[in-house]
């Protein structure tokens, strides 16, 4: 089978990351931890079979997930946590939310990530 035919296979697990709500190369994205440039040359993952990210994850219809060992969110800075929580989980939520709406690529992410691409792409004045 052709490399394009396989279709986004997560390097954590193996399986296709079939839905873009369960990926987390696209959360990254959503959130501004990836550039836009790289997209289609980082692995792919499920949210899940990351979970010192997904840990982040707050909201009612995403099963918590729990992390042992050092990056466990519950031995964290609160303040640091705390952010993270809202980051995490607004990106989460506009992943969801981007599914329905038909957008372009570029307007997948959140609006201050949107402005600093834009605002990289445009440089200082």
């Amino acid at each position: 089978m052709a490399k394009c035919d396989e279709g986004y296979l997560c390097d954590v697990c193996g399986q296709d990351v079939a839905e873009l709500k369960d990926s987390d190369l696209y959360l990254r994205y959503v959130v501004g931890l990836l550039d836009p440039e790289v997209l289609h040359t980082t692995s792919e993952r499920h949210i899940r079979c990351n979970p010192t990210l997904a840990q982040y994850i707050v909201a009612d219809n995403f099963e918590p997930v729990i992390v042992d060992g050092p990056f466990d969110k519950r031995q964290l800075d609160a303040r640091y946590v705390a952010e993270r929580e809202q980051l995490f989980t607004r990106g989460w939520k506009r992943l969801q939310e981007v599914i329905s709406l038909g957008l372009p690529i570029i307007e997948y992410p959140l609006p201050e990530v949107i402005a600093q691409i834009k605002e990289r792409s445009i440089g200082p004045s």
